[in-house]
């Protein structure tokens, strides 16, 4: 039986793509491997390539498993999603260890690339018009924990942030229906492993506005958590802060399937900066909106993520982002340095800031981060908190690592747990017993 192997790289939403063209190849008979090594018939780079540090990390992965290929380990190399939508050709000429490569809107095709090269007839497949979007019917292979699952709602983006190539890289902004999400929603969790589901697509804040003519997002998160299933935690995740409403806000509140959690990516808060990141938003705005959303959801905790060293950036606006950070506590925050990205408005750009600069705000960011969660973990001492298992400690005994309703997988702070009887994929109740800057400890009760 033909064996397939497969590295992914970049966000959740590749992840969806990846176990999409694996749950494809599945139904066709062939053996997916928990790992690559010898004996690996094709092997699959599905890469990333938002920002250059993704691209680098892209290329690097490439060139060790065209190494792993020449040694006879893989038989065939397939390149996959965004760096080929980009780069196709320069792929084709730099790499010749490559037998194909496949665009983000031809992941379908993969079947028949993967038939091509088992009979020695190599082909490629980068289409220009981007407008795949998997549905219900798609099979998928679970490249995540069996307790928790992402779920894509759309393809796409159409806010043009100039920063941004997603639009070149995934198309125009595209809704899924509220019928094919719900019906892959049942499917996904019928098994009653599930216990979370994790909503996401490049703006899941205007899921429908294209295909019904306005935002659906509360009625299907709504439709979600009405589904009878294992299903304990629905969480919204790559929000824009321009396109809440309150009837959003009040989804949010009222579901009790839908964690206290949100990510909400402000990027800035100065408003130049803002205009010149063409976020659609003003610092009061987001301001309002941050007071909105914690007035009416008690407990909530908000993630963002800010750039730092924006062409242009003077201490003074970057100052004045800082002091919002100080201000505003954010229980999660992501910081990215500014990368200038070929395809993007952004990239002509005048008064680009120094890579000094820029590292030194880096770090003044996430050491004033470091102490805000350092602080907010601290008032979870001595309280007993809901904690999803996710796995055990490596060789320790009954000591696991999980996560609180405000923590995201992957992305977030952990709770080490201790305690017997406790399971993987179940949830328990954990009483804090120490705080770190990031994560919690704790026993089970």
């Amino acid at each position: 039986m033909t064996k397939i192997g497969i590295v992914s790289l970049g966000c959740p939403r590749n992840l969806v793509d990846s176990e999409v063209m694996l749950g494809s190849l599945k139904s066709e008979g062939y053996e997916i491997a928990d790992e690559v090594g010898d004996g690996v018939d094709l092997f699959i780079v599905n890469t990333c390539s938002f920002v250059s540090s993704a691209r680098e990390e892209s290329v690097d992965t490439i060139i060790e498993a065209a190494e792993l290929k020449r040694e006879g380990k893989i038989k065939r190399l397939i390149v996959c999603g965004c760096l080929p939508q980009l780069y196709s050709k320069k792929l084709l000429k730099n790499l010749p260890e490559i037998d194909s490569i496949v665009g983000t809107s031809d992941l379908p095709k993969i079947s028949s690339i993967v038939k091509g090269l088992l009979k020695d007839i190599p082909t490629s497949y980068v289409s220009k018009k981007l407008n795949y979007l998997y549905d219900e019917d798609s099979p998928r292979f679970s490249l995540t924990a069996p307790h928790f699952t992402y779920l894509k709602i759309s393809e796409g983006c159409d806010n043009l942030c100039s920063y941004c190539i997603i639009p070149r890289l995934r198309g125009s902004f595209r809704s899924r229906s509220m019928e094919s999400v719900v019906e892959e929603a049942k499917r996904l969790s019928s098994s009653g492993k599930i216990k979370e589901i994790n909503i996401i697509g490049q703006d899941t804040t205007l899921f429908g506005k294209d295909i019904y003519g306005r935002q659906k997002l509360p009625e299907l998160l709504k439709s979600l958590s009405s589904l009878k299933s294992g299903v304990k935690w629905i969480r919204l995740l790559y929000t824009h802060p321009a396109h809440y409403s309150d009837k959003l806000i009040n989804a949010l509140r009222d579901e009790k399937k839908v964690c206290r959690y949100l990510d909400l990516p402000v990027q800035h808060i100065n408003d130049r900066i803002l205009k010149k990141m063409n976020r659609h938003t003003t610092k009061k705005e987001i301001i309002d909106l941050i007071e909105r959303l914690r007035k009416n959801i008690p407990g909530l905790a908000l993630r963002t993520s800010v750039i730092i060293g924006f062409p242009g950036e003077t201490d003074k606006e970057f100052n004045e982002l800082l002091a919002f950070l100080e201000d505003t506590r954010f229980d999660k925050l992501g910081a990215f340095i500014y990368s200038a990205e070929e395809f993007s408005r952004a990239y002509k750009f005048p008064r680009r800031i120094p890579d000094s600069v820029k590292n030194r705000r880096f770090d003044e960011v996430m050491k004033l981060q470091q102490k805000i969660s350092a602080d907010i973990n601290k008032s979870y001492m001595g309280k007993t908190v809901d904690v999803l298992i996710d796995e055990p400690v490596e060789g320790e005994n009954n000591k696991f690592a999980g996560r609180t309703e405000c923590d995201a997988p992957e992305v977030d702070g952990c709770v080490y747990v201790s305690g017997k009887g406790v399971r993987v994929g179940e949830f328990c109740k954990v009483k804090i017993t120490d705080t770190l800057e990031y994560d919690l400890v704790g026993e089970a009760g």
